[in-house]
């Protein structure tokens, strides 16, 4: 009698994939606590079993996972997930690097709601929140970020990442016309610099711009042309942009279709490009500061010189709100030579950007220029709109120095026409004691 063996069928599933994807988790985690895969095995497992996880050779037991978890200072299920944080968080860095700000905001709020205990992923998403609050103008917002990413960073033992947050934390500072903190930041942060810590390419020229631009703003056009020059000898000339938004481009579609490998590879090398295309911003910023600050001088030709080359940079960037801060330099160059005409166009031309991305700053250059303008021509009434338009917009984004100093000028105008009365009110509220008046002359 002939006996029939049932075959019975065995679905074989290949889990080598997730085993991959762990173990590329692991190693991601492991370098970026600066530890050897020995330091990670000490104490229950070998180096070399460390090393098959990290190659997807071996899948790790929740045991294993539970370990790891704790000495690698990340949550098992950022381990363990279908898509790797450091995924998440490129598309937000993107997003920044490619001027994207608000986006940029909008997707770090959204991963800092879900980032639970991985301390160092906290400290990026927030040094990259009060980054993006920065590029919008909104230095009083990042100050909070700035300074819990520093120390955040500087408790897990990583001074490059804490010096980084401490330049946004300095940037913020700027921002909330508060130029004492900024300077004192980041001249500490120029102390570390020459002392050989190593954050990026250029640092030490970021910092020297920044802080030309801070003595710009607080009036000392010498030390403020010291830290430029310096800074200016560091830069470059090559434009890098347009690679980086086609690699850009290329991490998320990437993404998009599932490999996330590849989208991180693509997404990190077009973050080194736009980490040197940032220096041909800084580059132009530089520029627009330096010929304002020969404009003070009384230097026009030099000031030209300089604004030629920041329309240049800022053309290469395809970056309108460095070229909207070019011609808003530009309306207040052209009124020194006496061309009111221009003056008056190119103000104009800043305020019509302002809905298109040019910054509160641009705007209120362009105000006083054509506050002056009018004030040459003798017309009182538009004077006095344009230097209110001003000063409110200065007290919209709590920049009180600089609104007083709008105030005074407009209160000077006033005393020289004999209004005291008014004059004196516009003073008193400088002072913080009145509203300031409106001309009855309409």
């Amino acid at each position: 009698m002939k006996t029939t063996r049932a075959r019975r069928r065995v679905t074989v599933v290949d889990n080598s994939h997730v085993a991959r994807r762990i173990g590329d988790r692991i190693r991601e985690a492991r370098t970026r606590a600066e530890l050897t895969q020995a330091d990670v095995a000490r104490g229950r497992y070998t180096a070399a079993y460390i090393s098959a996880l990290e190659r997807g050779l071996a899948k790790p037991s929740m045991a294993a996972l539970t370990f790891l978890s704790e000495r690698l200072g990340v949550a098992i299920t950022d381990l363990v997930a279908e898509e790797p944080p450091a995924a998440a968080r490129l598309e937000a860095d993107l997003l920044l690097a490619a001027g994207d700000a608000q986006r940029a905001l909008d997707a770090y709020e959204t991963l800092l709601d879900r980032a639970g205990s991985d301390r160092r992923q906290r400290a990026e998403l927030l040094r990259g929140r009060a980054e993006a609050l920065c590029r919008l103008g909104k230095g009083r917002e990042a100050i909070r970020p700035a300074s819990e990413a520093a120390e955040l960073f500087s408790g897990l033992g990583h001074p490059a990442d804490a010096a980084m947050a401490r330049y946004w934390l300095a940037y913020a500072q700027y921002q909330d016309d508060n130029p004492a903190e900024a300077r004192g930041i980041l001249v500490e942060l120029l102390a570390d610099d020459r002392r050989g810590i190593a954050v990026a390419p250029d640092f030490r020229f970021r910092l020297l711009a920044a802080l030309g631009n801070v003595e710009a703003w607080d009036g000392q056009p010498d030390r403020a042309i010291a830290y430029m020059e310096e800074a200016r000898a560091l830069t470059g000339s090559a434009s890098v942009r347009q690679r980086a938004a086609f690699l850009s481009g290329l991490a998320l579609q990437y993404r998009r279709v599932g490999d996330l490998e590849a989208s991180l590879r693509a997404g990190q090398e077009a973050l080194g490009l736009y980490g040197a295309s940032d220096t041909e911003r800084d580059e132009a910023s530089l520029e627009i500061n330096l010929g304002l600050v020969f404009l003070q001088m009384g230097n026009l030709d030099r000031s030209q010189a300089h604004l030629d080359r920041a329309r240049a940079l800022a053309e290469a960037c395809g970056d309108e709100r460095l070229a909207a801060d070019v011609i808003e330099a530009d309306a207040q160059l052209a009124l020194a030579r006496g061309d009111e005409e221009r003056a008056h166009r190119l103000a104009s031309s800043t305020l019509d950007r302002l809905a298109t991305g040019a910054s509160f700053l641009a705007g209120v250059g362009a105000h006083l220029t054509l506050a002056r303008v009018a004030r040459r021509r003798g017309l009182r009434s538009a004077a006095e709109d344009s230097y209110r338009s001003a000063a409110d917009l200065l007290e919209a984004h709590h920049a009180v120095s600089r609104r007083r100093d709008v105030l005074g000028e407009w209160a000077g105008m006033l005393t020289e026409l004999g209004d005291l009365a008014a004059a004196n009110a516009l003073y008193a509220e400088a002072l913080g004691r009145g509203t300031g008046v409106r001309s009855a002359e309409r």
